[in-house]
């Protein structure tokens, strides 16, 4: 279904919230409490609750609301020159925006989705060809930020706008020794010197064909690859496309506000929209449709998701290094400090891992789980007693744990024996849950067939009604509790160069607390 007009930025917070966590239920957020709990000796990675939002759009409604927009690009509003241009007078008139808080913003949107395609380790150098105007004054500040980002950026500004904005956009750059260069020095093919080339010269007001220096500028681009075109790619009409013939076809578009009616001849790979900041009485004047933005990002893609070459998905590692010397010599210790470090890193729901099981017969399988707690009897989770990995887990207790922090190209191998926690540390754990938490333990029958997904909405709501007065505790399901990993093997995994990584494992001594160290070839 398309997004009503009156779909804001709120709604789509609302509906992104709901849709990560389901209709009805409260959202969550982690944090890491090393209060003592029970015994005293175990670390809890709680859970807190934020006020509930009711929210009336089931979860398929909210994919469809998702995804739509990447299959069907008549789902969102593309913009003619003077809607473009009437939008824009909207915004600095009676809604109190300035050209320099939009260009912050627009500025912002296009580093992001550079960031979202192109790694900074492998696409460092950043060349921003940057026009008199305000898509120039927007390629300024993408440098700036692109900077921030660890990228490398170089600009050139050809003609230069006099007005303070632009002067201190440049200042601000200068700052930072991010390198002005001369047209006249640029190499004959950018790709020897670049590995991205921001096409930032003119927007949508632009009309004609471009002047000197910035036709021969163009020209460079069209044999240029990685070339990412801010809101309409240089010389092309707002409306039409490529009418001069000059051969622009840029890998990416960043469209900004709404993509443009040029954005439909658009055949690149990469198509991203920037402009979480339009308002709702934008939304409403204009009648646009516009898709909900992810988390907190500054962009979001558009149009149909590139082919991909799965043989060719790689990940060059560069970074830390892991050596026998520089381990702590307790495991547990060392999984603490790589635990830390990815909650530091910002990292969503690090304590995720895969639980491998295998039934009586050997017979494996995989899920991902939450870590709820470790300490030096091992990593607990918890679950429904009666579900799969439980029953496996009774008839084997043998199960491994993986750990995979991407952004720190790191993981965690464990394995070991399981066993369940005691009744108070179930206990403990279960009520220290959000309320809609412990209900929903209650209403599900984990791994168990039903007829629908009304079968768990209907029963939800039924114990929501029961439990409505909050002063009544709710009681923690037999069927439901804590497993316990004992640890007899943990490997840390840094990813590193050519994937000659480091692989190092702790392996616990027969009858011992004391672990043997070796590196693994990896």
């Amino acid at each position: 279904m398309a997004l009503p007009a009156h779909f804001s930025a709120r709604h789509c917070l609302k509906f992104a919230s709901c849709w990560n966590r389901g209709a009805s239920r409260a959202r969550a957020v982690r944090f890491w409490d090393q209060t003592n709990r029970s015994s005293g000796r175990i670390s809890w990675i709680g859970e807190r609750s934020i006020p509930r939002r009711s929210c009336s759009t089931t979860r398929e409604e909210m994919a469809a609301v998702s995804v739509q927009h990447l299959h069907d690009p008549d789902s969102i509003s593309y913009l003619s020159q003077s809607s473009a241009i009437g939008i824009d007078e909207h915004l600095m008139g009676p809604l109190g925006f300035s050209v320099d808080q939009l260009m912050e913003l627009a500025g912002l949107s296009v580093a992001s989705a550079i960031a979202e395609v192109y790694s900074s380790l492998d696409h460092a150098r950043v060349l921003l060809l940057c026009g008199p105007g305000n898509n120039g004054g927007d390629g300024l500040v993408a440098a700036r930020h692109l900077h921030h980002f660890g990228y490398k950026p170089s600009i050139v500004y050809p003609k230069r706008t006099d007005k303070p904005l632009y002067h201190g956009l440049v200042t601000q750059l200068e700052s930072l020794s991010v390198p002005f260069l001369s047209h006249e020095d640029l190499p004959s093919e950018l790709s020897s010197g670049y590995d991205i080339v921001v096409d930032a010269m003119f927007g949508f007001s632009f009309k004609g064909v471009p002047r000197p220096p910035f036709d021969k500028l163009v020209q460079l681009l069209t044999r240029t690859p990685n070339v990412v075109s801010v809101d309409v790619p240089s010389g092309w009409h707002v409306e039409e496309g490529d009418v001069n013939g000059l051969g622009l076809n840029p890998d990416m578009l960043v469209s900004l506000t709404a993509p443009k009616l040029c954005a439909k001849m658009f055949k690149g790979p990469h198509h991203f929209l920037g402009g979480r900041f339009v308002p709702p009485a934008v939304v409403n004047k204009f009648n646009l449709k516009l898709p909900p933005y992810p988390g907190t990002s500054q962009c979001v893609r558009i149009g149909r998701t590139p082919h991909v070459d799965v043989a060719a998905l790689r990940e060059n590692y560069v970074g830390s290094v892991l050596l026998e010397n520089q381990v702590n010599s307790d495991p547990i210790q060392q999984f603490k400090e790589w635990f830390e470090d990815a909650v530091a890193a910002g990292l969503p729901e690090p304590n995720a891992m895969t639980l491998a099981t295998a039934d009586a017969e050997g017979r494996p399988s995989a899920r991902m789980v939450l870590l709820k707690g470790y300490d030096a009897r091992g990593f607990v989770w918890y679950t429904n007693y009666d579900s799969r990995k439980a029953n496996e887990l009774n008839s084997n207790p043998n199960a491994s744990l993986v750990f995979f922090w991407d952004r720190l190209h790191r993981q965690v191998r464990v394995e070991g024996d399981v066993s369940p926690v005691s009744r108070e540390e179930s206990d403990d754990y279960f009520h220290s849950r959000p309320r809609e938490s412990q209900i929903g333990a209650l209403v599900s029958s984990q791994s168990a067939v039903i007829s629908g997904r009304h079968i768990l909405d209907e029963s939800y709501e039924q114990l929501v009604a029961k439990y409505a007065d909050r002063s009544l505790a709710i009681p923690r399901p037999e069927h439901w509790g804590g497993f316990r990993l004992a640890p007899r093997a943990i490997e840390f995994w840094q990813g590193r160069e050519s994937r000659l990584h480091d692989r190092i494992r702790f392996t616990r001594l027969a009858n011992s607390s004391e672990w043997k160290i070796e590196r693994l070839s990896p």
